[in-house]
């Protein structure tokens, strides 16, 4: 939602950004790689450990490399395919670590078991809104949309890790609140990914299936990757 509405002022504010970086010699997957390191570092150093408030900082400034990556891709007239696919699964390492380590926090340094539970469905879900899309769109098909998408996650996250550790204020309650509501829109989410790739044009169409030489038996699907997980 936030990535939509929002899409237009960022790019304003990274496309300069992104034009200045190239000029140094950056390229766009270097920054990808150096934003998720560093992502993944602090998550485990400050998130596991109950520093939600540094942690939030640190992750939300290196966050902003996802942004700049894309803006230096379009400075340079655009990206590869392997960038993009470093960027999608970048993506993936850097929100399993955030989610990762919050879950670990709540279950081991402040144990809260619903707030584990919130915190695991998020990290499940996280990861499969972003597959469904991908494998949808690998299949011909539409699975894009929904109520959250990264940025929201991302925003939704630090804030309340933010606001639960930040100095003189500590409103531990604020993890709890977020990570509830990310949890049941991210549920909601993956449903209406599902009911637009269920949607799609040719979604229920049957898949032909294909005899190998030389086999009698049973004939194998066309796509056998449909099944994977």
């Amino acid at each position: 939602m936030l990535s939509i509405l929002g899409r237009a002022s960022v790019s304003k504010v990274t496309a300069p950004i992104g034009k200045a970086l190239i000029k140094t010699g950056l390229t766009p997957d270097v920054m990808t790689i150096v934003g998720t390191v560093v992502t993944v570092g602090a998550s485990i150093a400050l998130f596991s450990q109950g520093y939600l408030f540094a942690g939030a900082l640190v992750t939300w400034a290196f966050v902003m490399f996802d942004m700049l990556d894309g803006a230096m891709a379009r400075a340079r007239g655009g990206g590869t395919r392997f960038g993009s696919v470093l960027d999608a699964t970048c993506d993936r390492i850097a929100d399993g670590a955030i989610f990762g380590a919050l879950a670990w926090w709540a279950a081991f340094v402040e144990p809260h078991k619903p707030l584990v539970i919130a915190t695991l469905i998020c990290l499940v879900t996280s990861q499969v809104i972003s597959y469904a899309k991908a494998r949808a769109e690998a299949a011909g098909l539409y699975g894009d949309g929904g109520l959250i998408e990264r940025p929201d996650r991302l925003i939704i996250v630090l804030v309340g890790a933010g606001f639960t550790d930040f100095p003189g204020l500590h409103w531990s309650w604020a993890i709890h609140v977020a990570m509830w509501i990310l949890a049941v829109a991210s549920v909601i989410t993956v449903g209406q990914r599902m009911w637009s790739v269920y949607t799609s044009p040719g979604a229920r169409d049957l898949i032909p299936t294909v005899k190998k030489p030389g086999d009698d038996g049973p004939a194998d699907d066309a796509d056998e990757s449909t099944n994977e997980g």
